[in-house]
């Protein structure tokens, strides 16, 4: 093999198809090519060229234009027409060189053309350059095969997107998470697609770099909520990244966020639920009486707070067990939860066997109503309690306490307030309903300062 084939860089030996119907030609160049260190296949007919072709895909072949039957044009004609071997580079070989010859052999798609008598150094060189010619080119295409693969492939959704906010490509997984077909998203706006401020945050964004590709600073990613096509919104992570290939362009990345929100939103709703009762915990409970606190001294309307204890329920746990008590705090709290109709109502479980119902814009006769029938409620479930001393059922005793908030009140004194309520309750028998109205501190403090 001679350094001119050291160049030629291939996963296998290069294989030449060389078609003539002059034996001496063949001979020659099979010579030539074997001596070259390329696999060498022959053929003396266009008829028999065609064959071997599709049959062992040569990396170039070299054909002869004068030939009984099928000549080199219809030969070349055959090949460029077949799915298999229209890819394989042609060289033309031919005494016939004139303008329009040589133009034909061109338009049928042939790499070039050798004239004839052939001088062998320049068939080499030729043949080296298109082999060499044909690997760099085959690399590219499967350098681009595999980065199609890659794109296709991608768990993640990829968008290409123009300075001006049109989208130019989408990958599969694009597609999918946002229910179109391929290629129906190419030439749509990133404003079909996003809540119309953010929308604009990133076409400033397009704009600023396009101007300044330097200056801009990268985007980085965030939670975005992207309109799906049947209407409703998918939350995604937006990664954004610009490029410059011509013009400015920017890769996007979306990672579907959605089952992670759900197990987020899972968790804080968890939080926020006594696991024993299903109903409020404590602590959602402090945070919707703030909440309502604040609403309630804005609107001037009153805030009622009922607070309940079950009757006796260390006797009655301590009589039929504490998986039994469990059972009871869950009627209860099912029952308690029952009367909190509004969504400014709310009940919750509190500690031990404490409950608590807050009842906004409700006033004291209104609430203390409401406390009754949860009482009656309660009663009526008839649940045994043995070793009671108020009752053969299960029952309870409530507090109420009703306020009209102002910015020097807090809510431990409504709290204290239903409390006193409760122990009144309880110290009159239990089973019963006791209610108490709170002072709003503002207006104590108006009386002292009037009395100074």
């Amino acid at each position: 093999m001679n350094s001119g084939s050291l160049s030629f860089a291939t996963r296998r030996d290069a294989a030449i198809l060389i078609v003539d119907d002059a034996p001496d030609n063949l001979g020659t160049l099979r010579k030539l090519m074997v001596e070259q260190g390329y696999q060498t296949f022959v053929a003396n007919s266009g008829e028999r060229a065609l064959k071997i072709a599709r049959r062992v895909h040569p990396d170039l072949i070299l054909l002869d234009i004068m030939m009984p039957g099928m000549d080199g044009y219809e030969t070349c004609r055959q090949l460029k027409s077949h799915a298999s071997t229209q890819r394989i580079p042609v060289i033309f070989m031919s005494a016939r060189t004139g303008t329009d010859d040589v133009v034909a052999g061109f338009d049928l798609g042939a790499v070039d053309y050798i004239g004839k008598p052939l001088r062998l150094p320049e068939v080499c060189a030729r043949v080296r350059t298109q082999l060499q010619i044909r690997s760099r080119s085959e690399t590219h295409e499967e350098q681009a095969e595999r980065l199609r693969t890659i794109v296709n492939n991608m768990a993640e959704g990829l968008l290409i997107i123009e300075a001006d906010g049109r989208i130019q490509f989408t990958n599969p997984a694009c597609d999918k998470y946002l229910g179109y077909q391929h290629d129906q998203l190419a030439g749509r706006n990133i404003a079909d697609l996003l809540n119309p401020l953010v929308a604009q945050e990133y076409l400033d964004y397009f704009g600023r770099y396009a101007a300044a590709p330097q200056s801009a600073h990268n985007h980085g990613t965030r939670e975005v909520i992207i309109r799906h096509r049947n209407g409703s919104s998918v939350c995604m992570d937006l990664t954004l990244t610009p490029m410059y290939l011509r013009q400015p362009l920017f890769i996007g990345l979306l990672h579907d966020i959605t089952h992670h929100k759900q197990s987020e939103d899972a968790l804080q709703r968890a939080a926020m639920v006594d696991p024993l009762t299903k109903i409020a915990n404590r602590r959602h409970f402090d945070t919707f009486l703030e909440k309502e606190w604040q609403r309630a001294m804005r609107s001037g309307q009153p805030l009622s707070l009922v607070v309940l204890d079950v009757d006796h329920f260390k006797l009655y746990n301590d009589t039929l067990g504490h998986p039994a008590g469990d059972v009871c705090l869950q009627q209860v709290a099912q029952a308690i939860a029952s009367h909190a109709h509004r969504p400014t109502d709310l009940a919750a479980r509190y500690g031990g066997e404490e409950f608590v119902l807050l009842f906004a814009e409700t006033d004291a006769g209104k609430a203390v109503h409401l406390a009754e029938a949860i009482r009656g409620h309660i009663e009526a479930l008839q649940i045994p309690h043995p070793r009671s001393t108020t009752s053969a059922w299960l029952t309870v005793s409530i507090g109420v306490a009703t306020i009209h908030p102002h910015q020097l009140d807090n809510t431990e004194s409504l709290f204290v307030a239903a409390d006193r309520a409760l122990y009144v309750a309880k110290e009159g028998g239990r089973n019963q309903v006791q209610s108490t109205r709170t002072a709003s501190a503002s207006l104590d403090t108006v009386k002292a300062l009037v009395m100074r």
